[in-house]
């Protein structure tokens, strides 16, 4: 089942060329931050482009929960009235995040040090996957939490009435662990230092500075050093959103693979945390411009242009994979139209993201006739070429909303339609996604179950 209702079946066709201005939806990534961030400052944060699916509305209903005031006004423009570092109130209710990894991991670790507790549940997807990863350097805070075997939830946080600084170094590459750190880390007294030995993305760092967080970067023998000073007052900031990289990542990549494609998506954050996928498109052949590049509250941004491509396959650098983490499936996709074998390696994160991705994209692929190699930390696409893959098969998107969408574009340029067995999932981060893929001529359709 979805996430939030019943299976909804589709079928994606061979598409005719992908022509148009594709307007995808705001950040996730930045989305879910700036409500926690608004909601940890001293009045009001307006923001204008908010990602308005159901991860991020999860995420607004549960700043709601614990006490700020979060006011839709329509066509994306939100406000948050914080309540102030350390102000957070304890929840009546259950924290629901639905199917949202990042949003639960945040939320824990912005409330970890405060005096409260909240229990906190999600969709069937959400509810398997690891929170020890978390709540382990909570507890470093004082805090402590009470789960399901394995740290899963439902699992309550019981946060830290005195709660003390920590210096932590992330274990793996994981931008939500270390956001929950320095999250937790504001209402803490004195320095909590994170130490990461490869970057993620640098979204709460730089978030955290414009909110007037006294945090610095620098980089030295042990990795990525972050210092963040605790218990500041954090000053309201209006904020406009980027448009996600993402989810640009599928009507570009389809727009790659459909003959005589010619597709632009304007206003896309090129953060060089995130821009790993396109830089790989690129060195595969790709024809993939950059229009207009500037900066917008502090992000870099551009308009891409992307144009149909022959594609060859390439080795994908491992230190890349925390640039591109969500995009390997759509890149796995896009590699399936390549001449030649695509390799990524260093993709173990996958393994424990809404679904096991690798397992998810590596099955629907043979599906559809792709011959693919995989380990626990490795998958090899051996590409059919232009035009090359047979499709007709039918995938499992296992409540995965970045698998359902990556096998509808892999659907718009194989021989015979590909199926899904439920892109209910999809309304998590990109709800317009099957109105926009239309409007640029995709052949998508809801079918019968």
């Amino acid at each position: 089942m979805s996430s939030h209702g019943a299976p909804i079946p589709m079928t994606s066709r061979k598409s005719p060329p992908l022509k148009g201005v594709a307007d995808v939806p705001g950040d996730k990534s930045i989305s879910h931050r700036s409500l926690i961030l608004g909601a940890m400052a001293v009045g009001e944060t307006q923001i204008a482009g908010l990602l308005e699916g159901q991860d991020v509305l999860d995420t607004g209903r549960a700043m709601q929960a614990f006490g700020a005031e979060v006011t839709n006004h329509g066509q994306g423009n939100w406000s948050v009235h914080g309540v102030g570092v350390g102000g957070f109130a304890e929840p009546d209710q259950v924290i629901d995040c639905g199917n949202s990894g990042t949003g639960v991991r945040l939320i824990m670790g912005a409330m970890a040090t405060s005096p409260i507790s909240a229990t906190f549940t999600g969709d069937a997807s959400l509810n398997g996957r690891p929170m020890g990863r978390i709540t382990d350097p909570l507890a470093l805070f004082g805090a402590q939490s009470y789960g399901r075997k394995g740290g899963r939830l439902p699992l309550t946080v019981v946060g830290a009435a005195d709660p003390v600084p920590v210096r932590y170094t992330v274990p793996m590459p994981s931008a939500q662990v270390k956001s929950a750190v320095l999250l937790a880390g504001l209402n803490a007294p004195g320095e909590t230092v994170v130490i990461e030995r490869e970057a993620t993305r640098d979204h709460s760092e730089r978030m955290l500075a414009g909110f007037g967080a006294d945090i610095s970067v620098e980089d030295s023998s042990e990795g990525r050093v972050i210092t963040l000073q605790g218990q500041p007052e954090l000053t309201p900031q209006n904020i406009t959103v980027p448009r996600d990289p993402s989810s640009a990542a599928f009507p570009v990549c389809a727009g790659l693979i459909v003959e005589g494609s010619d597709v632009l998506v304007p206003g896309i954050g090129l953060n060089p945390t995130r821009a790993g996928l396109f830089t790989t498109l690129r060195e595969m052949g790709a024809d993939l411009t950059y229009e207009n590049e500037r900066i917008e509250g502090g992000e870099p941004v551009a308009d891409l242009r992307a144009k149909f491509s022959d594609l060859k396959g390439i080795d994908v650098p491992p230190e890349r994979a925390a640039s591109m983490i969500d995009e390997f499936p759509i890149l796995s996709v896009v590699a399936s139209f390549a001449v030649g074998k695509t390799v990524m390696r260093g993709v173990k994160e996958l393994r424990v993201k809404e679904s096991d991705r690798i397992d998810a994209m590596a099955r629907g692929l043979e599906a559809c006739g792709v011959t693919i190699e995989e380990d626990e930390d490795t998958l090899i696409v051996h590409g059919m070429g232009a035009d090359g893959v047979p499709g007709g098969g039918t995938c499992a998107t296992h409540l995965d909303h970045r698998i359902a969408m990556s096998f509808m574009c892999l659907g718009m340029a194989t021989q015979k339609p590909v199926n899904i067995d439920d892109g209910g999932p999809i309304a998590t981060s990109f709800p317009i996604f099957e109105r926009l893929m239309s409007d640029l001529g995709a052949q998508i359709v809801r079918t019968n179950s």
